[in-house]
């Protein structure tokens, strides 16, 4: 009878966790809209200590959360020390074709995309609603993080050149440039005050995704500042499919390890 007990026990089965799920109100977007938190190991509310926050585009249960929370906590164990820890913040999609994308004169744009057109809303909630509510509700320190890849490079790009000052580290893998006749190229960047760290990364996507990623680093390599350090990556061994993982490692070394010496 003990030993059925006993093995009974070995046998349970708990609820795996490593954060929390969040529904967000937004009075901005007006929709729920759902976050999946990482928190750090050790994390406490009551502690004094303060974590960078990552931010984290397509960032659903099933788009990239778990496998860039993942990158964040080996990247910062006491033994491999390539990133500080760090909370992550993934941003559930409810239509990212609406809110990464901003007008388009462009008629195969709209055709494939017929709820275009809402990205100044959703960076509106990001600057006002999303982040005073993460600083709030969380210990965090000034340092903040985007990731976004593919029309969530679109969208960090789009954050980087009118907005910068959002945040203070931009990783951009895959951009979708391409998006209303490259116009997003030809815009004037606003000017900022604080450093940024900047990588843009693309893999074998073919010609336009390729050649506008590089324009992208070349423009801003041709504005940069003293208070910028801009890191291009071309991975040629991946595709549009699997190329943000290792940018996403890639980036944390340079940006992160390059903080540090």
């Amino acid at each position: 009878m003990i030993f059925a007990q006993n093995e009974n026990k070995r046998n349970e089965v708990t609820q795996l966790s490593i954060g929390e799920k969040i529904e967000f109100q937004s009075k901005i977007l007006k929709e729920n809209r759902i976050l999946n938190i990482y928190l750090p190991n050790g994390y406490s509310k009551d502690s004094l200590k303060e974590y960078p926050v990552i931010y984290l585009l397509d960032g659903s249960i099933d788009e990239d959360f778990i496998h860039i929370s993942g990158l964040v906590q080996f990247g910062s164990f006491s033994w491999i020390n390539m990133i500080p820890e760090s909370i992550v913040v993934g941003i559930s999609n409810v239509d990212r074709k609406r809110d990464f994308t901003f007008p388009t004169n462009n008629k195969k744009d709209k055709e494939d995309f017929p709820t275009t057109g809402e990205s100044e809303s959703f960076i509106n909630f990001i600057e006002n609603e999303l982040q005073p509510y993460i600083d709030k509700k969380y210990e965090t320190d000034s340092i903040k993080t985007l990731i976004g890849q593919s029309l969530g490079g679109l969208l960090a790009t789009e954050i980087l050149f009118k907005n910068p000052d959002l945040f203070d580290n931009y990783i951009i893998a895959s951009p979708s440039l391409w998006w209303d006749d490259e116009s997003l190229l030809k815009y004037s960047p606003n000017s900022y005050s604080t450093k940024k760290s900047i990588f843009i990364a693309v893999g074998k996507e073919g010609k336009v995704m390729e050649r506008t990623a590089k324009e992208l680093y070349d423009k801003l390599n041709l504005l940069k500042k003293e208070n910028t350090i801009l890191y291009f990556e071309f991975f040629e061994k991946q595709n549009h499919g699997d190329a943000l993982h290792l940018a996403v490692y890639s980036a944390f070394e340079k940006i992160f390890m390059k903080e540090k010496k």
